[in-house]
């Protein structure tokens, strides 16, 4: 799935302040709950950090797509955020993560999860993709540069 498909303008959040790993799992876990009906922050919360126990979803150059699945949710939803300041992730290189990408998939459609995360990887992998968004300066902008950028970037493809 395109970015496009999951994201919407409420689901895009720029200048985030967190502190830590769990607060920012919590913030995204209330920012969840307020945009996608029914879903508990508990129950998303739970399910973010039971995925983290597997392993950090930190992939790096700043980048985390924390994500799991859930019988709650009825379609693939996403959250980007763009973090004030970087907070230290448990990334495969280290750095602390400034940019998170939160994708909640259903229960019952694991082979769309894991294509849909191999695209964003990928995604997230160009370092022009990762400036542009970097460069947002509010909400709107983190909106139409995640997707205006990934389309160039297919059409470039």
């Amino acid at each position: 799935m395109r970015v496009r498909e999951l994201l919407t303008e409420d689901r895009t959040h720029n200048g985030i302040e967190v502190g830590s790993k769990k607060r920012l799992l919590d913030q995204v876990a209330e920012l969840a709950a307020a945009s996608c009906g029914d879903l508990g922050a508990q129950d998303v919360f739970d399910a973010l950090v039971a995925r983290e126990r597997l392993g950090s979803t930190g992939i790096g150059e700043g980048i985390a797509i924390p994500h799991c699945r859930l019988g709650r949710c009825e379609q693939a939803v996403g959250l980007l955020l763009k973090l004030a300041e970087p907070v230290d992730f448990d990334a495969v290189d280290g750095r602390p993560v400034d940019l998170v990408f939160v994708l909640l998939v259903p229960e019952q459609n694991p082979e769309q999860h894991l294509k849909t995360l191999s695209h964003l990887a990928n995604l997230f992998n160009d370092e022009d993709y990762r400036r542009e968004l970097r460069q947002a300066t509010d909400d709107h902008q983190l909106y139409i540069t995640a997707v205006e950028s990934e389309a160039e970037l297919r059409l470039a493809s």
